[in-house]
């Protein structure tokens, strides 16, 4: 199987699949310091349980990247 053949299957799979098998190539070009992932998962808990109690409310990325295009001036 070739490159071209490797990324065609996995462009097939699932959303959640693909995500995962970019994680796992990506930490074999940076091993994780577990130290930086321990703070990040609390990040993500506390930004999480900002959203579950409504104190954050989430912005569709689409007006995200609306906004920054227009600061951009694009």
């Amino acid at each position: 199987m070739n490159t071209k053949e490797l990324l065609d299957e996995v462009i097939s799979l699932p959303v959640e699949e693909r995500a995962r098998l970019a994680d796992s190539i990506l930490r074999t070009l940076n091993a994780p310091e577990p130290e930086i992932e321990r703070q990040w998962a609390a990040v993500a808990q506390r930004r999480l349980q900002e959203l579950r109690t409504g104190k954050v409310h989430p912005i569709p990325g689409d007006d995200v990247f609306d906004r920054v295009w227009k600061q951009l001036g694009r």
